[in-house]
């Protein structure tokens, strides 16, 4: 997977890509892009028509005040005065028009770009910050509502003033018509190239940095509780402030190569501008022009000159809109590592007979080495199976490949004779809790924490399940017992309390098969004993992974399973392996007795 610090290998691609991209969404609402086209398409015109008509008002007031010259110049007043009204008018029906456009393009990328995320592998998520794709995500988001702004309100209706004014002038005086085409050509030209090949890859390099500058945030904040046992607010502090340093630096120079880009714009439309009044000058001394055309050409010089003044800052904007959406793009381009293959099947699971069968797995970041080879495991259902081995040798990674996290690349996994890459995810995934060692709870109140396997609970069942989990009394003696907010990842509980939410949340699953991840391994006697006795409430008629690290704690299982690199050492009940001699779980065993 490319990184998102990755440089593109094209900025034209880039910029093509993400015009596209947003192209695509503004089309998905037709209705309001066309209000906003022609909103934006009949102020401009409106605009356009000023100077013409007030080149009419010149040439009739400058005629003997006869009642047809008053009479024409009265109607040359009420058509500027039409045409300023029209053109507020169209021009607030454009804004309401993309407003409702711009709100609903963003509306529907954040959730879309949510749905994307959360089907990432947890591969991806290990390998990206939490901070980095929040901020990769709001700041396409503002990215896209300046793109909007303009692109539609400003860059549209300057190619619409340019050649409206160039087919007019084109039509009396051919030349000057020219001048103002190749001219304007040029200014466009000339702001494309400067954006493109000298604003855009400070402005991409300097997007890496607030990136990064996110991530080293939401890292230490994520983490304060060890800052502050370790005392090292001040290192924190210099570590965001070299990144910061790193960011400001490489912004700056984004910023500056922007101001010297617009500044060279604004020379370029200078000269053309001096060049259009030249020239109509030179018509007037040579009698091919008249009072109203030269009041016209002035007139539509200063048009043009509020269009055109900051054309090299907005395409500057559109750069730097394309530049911060790019990571945001990249977002919706990436694949999902472990997909539904198409006409997934929903899986029921009723007995919970698992099997691995002939299983070939490694990690990427392993570089092709294989963790599991050949891997061959049959549980009954209903049994109590324990997990053990020293660290990396594939506890962990046997459960994520049940819960398909990742996929097998060799080999097949079958529940109840179902191979689980036929099903969908989400049914997998629903017919198997989890009570992991350290439980994450939402910023929710207990009662959704404890039916988020299944939110359509009545508070009855929930409150049932919270009492086979022995989580009862405690929710009792809260304030606002359920409807407790347990803050940022259930913070307000205690690490008992937080892992009898987990087993409240494995009990109204009714899932046919749970795994455990030594869930008493950091609890007080009291709250080991608690959630000791949930635990053995919730293994009772399922299938049970218990990942171990405290053998003493696997001694009444139905059958552990030693691992060891990869491969299955040992296998059986406790009696049977603590009677072979030289064996790894006897050695471990032992070990930890002592």
């Amino acid at each position: 997977m490319a990184s998102f610090f990755s440089r593109p290998a094209s900025g034209r691609h880039e910029f093509s890509a993400v015009l596209g991209f947003v192209w695509r969404r503004w089309c998905a609402h037709p209705g309001f892009l066309a209000w906003t086209l022609v909103g934006i398409a009949s102020a401009t015109v409106a605009d356009v028509m000023m100077p013409l008509v007030a080149g009419w008002l010149v040439n009739d007031v400058s005629q003997p005040a006869r009642h047809a010259a008053v009479h024409r110049a009265i109607w040359d007043v009420v058509g500027l005065a039409v045409l300023g009204l029209g053109g507020i008018i169209a021009r607030r029906t454009a804004y309401i028009g993309i407003t409702h456009l711009t709100s609903r393009v963003m509306a529907g990328i954040v959730t879309e770009v949510f749905a994307r995320v959360q089907r990432f592998s947890s591969e991806w998520h290990a390998s990206n910050f939490a901070g980095s794709t929040v901020r990769r995500i709001t700041r396409g988001m503002g990215a896209v509502d300046t793109l909007g702004d303009t692109l539609l309100l400003m860059l549209v209706p300057e190619g619409i003033v340019l050649c409206a004014t160039t087919a007019v002038l084109a039509f009396h005086w051919p030349l000057m018509g020219m001048v103002l085409a190749v001219g304007s050509a040029a200014l466009v030209v000339l702001s494309v190239m400067l954006t493109l090949r000298y604003v855009a890859p400070s402005a991409r390099l300097a997007n890496a940095w607030d990136t990064r500058m996110g991530a080293t945030l939401s890292d230490a904040v994520t983490c304060n509780a060890v800052v502050k046992a370790c005392g090292a607010e001040a290192r924190e502090d210099a570590r965001l402030a070299w990144v910061a340093g790193r960011w400001r630096q490489r912004t700056v120079r984004s910023w500056l190569r922007g101001t010297d880009s617009a500044n060279l714009q604004n020379l370029a439309a200078l000269i053309m501008r001096m060049v259009l009044i030249a020239g109509v000058a030179l018509l007037w001394m040579h009698g091919r022009a008249g009072p109203g055309d030269v009041a016209y050409v002035l007139t539509m010089m200063f048009v043009i000159q509020g269009y055109l003044r900051d054309i090299g800052q907005q395409i500057s904007v559109v750069q730097r809109s394309v530049n911060e959406m790019e990571e945001l793009v990249t977002l919706f381009h990436t694949q999902p590592a472990v997909a539904d293959c198409p006409g997934a099947a929903t899986l029921r699971v009723m007995q919970g007979h698992i099997r691995f069968e002939h299983v070939r797995f490694g990690y990427e970041r392993q570089h092709g080495r294989l963790l599991f080879d050949d891997l061959n495991l049959d549980i009954a259902p209903g049994s109590k199976v324990a997990l053990v081995g020293p660290s990396g040798s594939g506890k962990t990674t046997l459960t994520r490949l049940l819960q398909r996290l990742y996929d097998v690349q060799g080999g097949q996994i079958t529940i109840d004779g179902t191979d689980i890459a036929t099903v969908t995810q989400s049914s997998l995934r629903g017919q198997i809790a989890i009570v992991p060692q350290e439980p994450l709870l939402f910023h929710r109140s207990l009662a959704e924490n404890i039916a988020y396997g299944r939110p359509d609970a009545t508070l009855a069942e929930i409150e049932h399940a919270a009492r086979q989990a022995n989580a009862a009394d405690f929710i009792a003696r809260l304030p606002r017992g359920y409807a407790t907010m347990v803050g940022e990842r259930g913070v307000k509980l205690s690490g008992g309390e937080r892992q009898r939410i987990a087993i409240a949340r494995a009990f109204l699953s009714h899932a046919r098969i749970v795994i455990m991840d030594e869930a008493t391994s950091s609890l007080d006697s009291r709250s080991e004993m608690l959630v000791q006795q949930a635990m053995e409430r919730l293994m009772a008629g399922r299938t049970v992974l218990v990942i171990a690290h405290r053998l003493s704690t696997v001694m009444g299982l139905d059958r552990i399973i030693v691992f060891r690199r990869g491969h299955v050492c040992e296998d059986g009940p406790h009696a049977v392996l603590m009677a072979r001699e030289g064996g790894l779980y006897r050695g471990l065993f032992e070990l930890q007795s002592l």
